[in-house]
């Protein structure tokens, strides 16, 4: 450094290695402490339910009746439900090529005897499900889907949308469910081929509403 008499004097090198590192710690310190502070806000958030939620979770769904495919006679196998980061979804899978279905909020049914399943289901608002297929073999009469009406057929332990997964029969090539969610919240529905020669109708219901 330059002294008033315009002398020149050099730093010994302990003295700039000393000022580095005090440097370097500071800076190490400043990073840590923001870190703690970041830290400590999420888990406030997430011990509040305040976390907003993602942006992918956005559906645009909606809540109204959905139809599409025709009628086959590819037969009903099973029934699945999982769950997924922003919805619930129920499977149903088919021994052939499936497209056919019909769904609604509304009163479920036995399909063929029209007893109404409501007051035996759980959740805060019902979907009819009508799939546009038989429970059994057409050519041997073979039945395909071992469960009789009134039968719950899904675990849903833990889902956050479903509450109830009941069958309602199959009567002249439609089967038909229930199926109980939390409230009225909305759903999509489509159709995917496989696994092998098999076909499924896909059910997912939304977690809640989103803009």
């Amino acid at each position: 450094m330059f002294l008033g008499d315009g002398a020149l004097t050099v730093d010994a090198p302990d003295d700039v290695a000393g000022r580095e590192k005090g440097e370097t710690m500071r800076k190490l310190i400043t990073v840590c402490a923001a870190a703690i502070v970041t830290t400590a806000a999420l888990a406030t958030a997430a011990s509040a339910g305040t976390a907003a939620p993602a942006a992918s979770c956005a559906t645009h769904w909606a809540s109204l009746p959905k139809s599409g495919g025709t009628l086959s006679v590819a037969p009903l196998i099973a029934v699945r439900t999982s769950q997924h980061g922003c919805y619930d979804q129920v499977v149903f899978e088919f021994s052939g090529r499936a497209s056919g279905y019909r769904l609604q909020y509304g009163r479920p049914v036995t399909q063929g005897t029209g007893v109404d399943l409501a007051p035996y289901m759980a959740g805060g608002a019902l979907l009819q499900v009508v799939l546009l297929d038989p429970d059994h073999n057409i050519r041997t009469g073979a039945i395909t889907y071992a469960h009789k009406p009134g039968d719950h057929v899904a675990n849903i332990l833990g889902d956050r949308t479903l509450r109830d997964v009941i069958y309602g029969g199959s009567f002249e090539g439609y089967t038909c469910f229930g199926v109980g969610v939390r409230t009225r919240l909305p759903f999509r529905v489509f159709v995917l081929p496989g696994p092998g020669t098999h076909s499924r109708i896909v059910v997912d219901i939304a977690h809640q509403w989103t803009p």
